[in-house]
């Protein structure tokens, strides 16, 4: 065998597993961890003849990490290494170290949790943190120790980049194994930072020649996704026409499987390659010939929006730990360059790791898979535990999809969901649709809904896409990869499903049941249009979206989007994917979507209350009635549901009432900050807010139009809420007006913090100190006005001014004002509110 810098520490690494149940390896890339390892612990006494797991993030990396260490062994795949990933496996009999994806190991636990037969389990490039593998950790360790005493159950977790001492924590503690440097040194070269809104392709086509130029040997080039490399990939065979020597390999996960090798394998003899990947060759592969690195620096990273529950792809920057695992691509086989283009500045402000995908992601899954497991998130150990919010949003999914019951327990339709390799949307579409004997459509729309389209740019109507799967149409040469891959994946989802069709439809082959599967995994994107012929539709989630060029689905009225988003550069949510749905369905195998509800409401245009009974799909109004003979609770919750969503400003509040809230509001800060409690109510446009049905809703009784709010006696119903002797303590320690020097009374503006004493200079000769109120706490604020009433000074420390700015001020306004009173002393002066003292 080749020597690799890992062999330094496979023995320290067999000693810490040979002491302990779990332990951490760290190794740069190009050490050879994911090639090494497993073949160095395969006859360790420990393991006593079990077989090892091996877990990678990506099917490629499953495939070709399997096929390298059966080749080390000097076997074919299927012998003593075998591989396990989706739609594909090659295991034998003799099979001893399985490679397998993530999401395989997680279901494999559920069915044995406590795995039989197996040895060790090794989480490679486990400093990814995708959430297949958090969760799967999660169970092992759970089912390690509920049911595996003896032999033991050996954990390692290990990757080029991984939070060593954290992990160690998570794991009691265990051994850190750490290999020094990688295979062969990397030379960077740093660029200049990609500017905002800038398109990527033109800069990094630039780069990628300059690179061919400069340095011999194959290269790699990281792109953020598919368009980009698409692009790019464009814009090279322009530049590289007539360089046969030259070939340009796309390399990403939609690929088929002899064009993924053509980018894996090496160049023929004479040729060189440009291999155009995404993040897909970060970790685990080893492309041949490749010693120049090309990195963009970018990422296309699947992001959860709670608010509408769809997970998008967004483009962002990379980490500095996938920076590094990138770089170290060209130092596999020899020394190598990488191509940087960003700033060395730049790199340093990088985030030191990438987000785990568990905090970021849509959780329905592990939510429904953690209730067939029977325990909460609390109960495991996780390395960052899910999120709260989105989790419960999770759990409100699966109850809606009839996976959980009221309780938050498992019900036998959750069980059968959680036994299906998909995601509880697509499960549940599988099951429903072969309970109405529509399983072979139900299928294929499983498969077109997990891969990518099949037909883009080619309208969102899913029925173009199932007529191409079902082999009516004939795909397009550069669709025919993910046509067959789809078809594949539909041949193993009719595997899973069997049994009878319990509520068979008589009309299984009407176009209409496409939409209505569509709505069973989307039933909060069922949409509804505006306006007749138009492109905009409102969604049961009480989103919007809309089309961005003209669809022939915009001649229905009713759709089930399942592909929206924003993309680069657009403000609103754009359909991608659809079907159109017949509303007669609501009124029978749809049913289960619709809730009759009583709505009080105003009409806007006319300003009165009414009353319906809606049946809704959501938010969306199937049909509606009038309601007469209101009851006085159900007219008040409306009045009140108005005020709450118009704001307080829909009652007849005075400047003068403003007011007065606000120096209620001034000595409950003060009461809080001195005492740390106060007498005085929290009157607040918040707190009043809140509670509405405390104060507000006995006098509604007259009610009944917008305008009748303006007849409210709101000074008064608002003074109820001060109990006595507090209307009197306001007018003491807040008054509403000043007495000042000259004998005049000035009002105080409470608006601001402290409050605002604006004054004419003139009339406070012979004050000393700043007023003050609350009972002296409080000093106001003073706006010196000079005759004209125009601020001079601004201040809270009037003997300051009297001695430090006075005579400045009193320059400038002698010269503007001169037949006007302006003593050497003013602390000795006659205060005056005319031009002059009388005499």
């Amino acid at each position: 065998m080749t020597p690799l810098p890992i062999d330094a520490v496979l023995p320290a690494l067999r000693t810490a597993l040979a002491e302990r149940h779990e332990a951490v390896l760290e190794a740069p890339p190009g050490a050879g961890k994911t090639t090494r390892v497993p073949l160095a612990l395969l006859d360790e006494a420990w393991l006593g003849g079990q077989r090892i797991l091996m877990l990678e993030p990506r099917r490629l990396a499953a495939r070709a990490a399997a096929e390298r260490l059966a080749s080390e062994l000097g076997e074919q795949v299927g012998e003593t290494v075998g591989y396990r990933i989706r739609l594909e496996s090659k295991v034998g009999p003799r099979t001893r170290i399985e490679v397998v994806t993530e999401g395989i190991l997680a279901r494999r636990l559920q069915d044995d949790p406590a795995l039989e037969g197996v040895g060790l389990v090794i989480f490679d490039e486990f400093h990814e943190r995708s959430l297949d593998a958090d969760l799967a950790l999660a169970l092992c360790l759970n089912g390690r120790e509920l049911l595996r005493d003896d032999p033991p159950l050996k954990v390692l977790l290990m990757s080029a980049t991984l939070e060593g001492e954290r992990l160690s924590r998570l794991l009691d503690d265990a051994p850190v194994v750490s290999s020094a440097g990688r295979m062969h040194p990397v030379d960077i070269r740093w660029g200049s930072p990609f500017q905002p809104g800038e398109w990527i392709e033109q800069r990094v086509t630039q780069a990628v020649l300059q690179a061919l130029a400069d340095e011999p040997g194959s290269l790699l080039l990281f792109l953020p996704g598919q368009a980009e490399i698409r692009r790019v990939h464009e814009q090279l065979a322009e530049a590289l026409r007539g360089r046969d020597e030259i070939l340009l390999c796309p390399l990403h996960g939609e690929l088929d499987l002899s064009a993924q090798r053509a980018a894996i394998e090496a160049a023929p003899t004479g040729k060189r390659k440009v291999v155009l990947a995404t993040n897909i060759a970060e970790t685990s592969l080893t492309i041949d010939g490749v010693r120049v690195v090309v990195d963009a620096g970018l990422a296309r990273v699947p992001r959860f929006d709670p608010a509408s529950g769809m997970t998008r792809l967004d483009t962002q920057r990379i980490s500095r730990a996938s920076a590094t695992q990138r770089a170290g691509r060209a130092g596999r086989l020899e020394p190598g360059v990488c191509y940087r283009l960003w700033s060395q500045a730049q790199h340093e402000q990088l985030a030191a790791y990438g987000t785990a995908e568990i905090l970021a992601a849509d959780l329905a899954g592990l939510a429904l898979q953690l209730a067939r497991w029977g325990v909460e998130p609390g109960e495991l150990a996780f390395l960052d535990a899910p999120p709260a919010a989105p989790f419960a949003q999770a759990r409100e999914l699966l109850q809606r999809l009839g996976a959980l019951d009221a309780r938050g327990v498992l019900t036998a339709h959750g069980q059968a969901m959680a036994e299906l390799p998909a995601h509880p949307r697509i499960a549940h579409l599988l099951l429903r649709g072969q309970a109405l004997g529509l399983g072979n459509l139900a299928c294929d729309l499983a498969a077109l809904l997990g891969e990518r389209d099949i037909l883009r740019g080619a309208g969102a109507d899913l029925h173009s896409r199932i007529a191409l799967l079902s082999g009516e149409d004939k795909a397009q040469r550069g669709a025919k990869g993910a046509v067959q891959r789809a078809r594949q994946l539909a041949r193993q989802f009719r595997g899973y499903l069997r049994g009878p069709a319990r509520e068979a439809v008589a009309d299984a082959g009407h176009p209409r049941w496409l939409g209505c599967l569509l709505a069973f995994a989307y039933p909060d994107r069922v949409a509804r249009q505006r306006r007749a012929g138009g492109g905009d539709y409102r969604l049961a989630n009480g989103r919007a979206a809309q089309f961005g060029e003209p669809d022939a689905l915009m001649k229905h009225e009713w759709l089930v989007i399942a592909d929206l988003g924003s993309r680069q550069g657009q403000r609103e949510e754009r359909i991608y994917l659809a079907a159109d749905l017949d509303p007669a369905l609501f009124d029978g195998v749809l049913a289960e979507q619709v809730s009759q509800v009583e709505e009080l409401d105003w009409d806007e245009r006319e300003g009165v209350l009414r009353a319906e009974r809606q049946r809704k799909v959501g938010a969306l109004v199937l049909s509606s009635e009038a309601l007469n003979g209101l009851d006085d609770s159900a007219r008040a919750r409306a009045l009140l549901g108005l005020v709450r969503r118009k704001g307080l400003e829909l009652l007849p509040w005075t400047p003068e009432l403003r007011q007065w809230q606000a120096r209620v509001a001034l000595l409950r800060r003060l009461d809080l900050q001195d005492k740390g409690s106060s007498a005085w109510p929290d009157l607040s446009d918040a707190a009043l807010l809140a509670s509405l049905e405390n104060w507000l809703q006995p006098y509604l009784g007259k009610v009944s139009r917008l305008s009748h709010f303006a007849n409210l006696e709101l000074p008064g119903i608002l003074a109820g809420l001060l109990p006595w002797p507090l209307p009197q303590q306001l007018d003491e320690l807040a008054p509403r007006s000043l007495a000042v020097p000259s004998g005049s009374r000035i009002g105080i503006d409470y608006s601001e913090e402290p409050p605002v004493l604006a004054v004419r200079l003139q009339e406070l000769f012979g004050l000393a100190a700043t007023p003050r109120i609350a009972g002296g706490r409080l000093g106001l604020k003073l706006h010196l006005l000079s005759p004209a009433r125009r601020p001079v000074q601004v201040t809270q420390d009037l003997a300051s001014f009297w001695a430090n700015t006075y005579l400045e001020v009193k320059k400038d306004l002698k010269g503007r004002y001169p037949k006007h009173y302006w003593p050497d002393d003013p602390l000795i002066a006659e205060p005056t509110a005319r031009a002059k003292p009388r005499k």
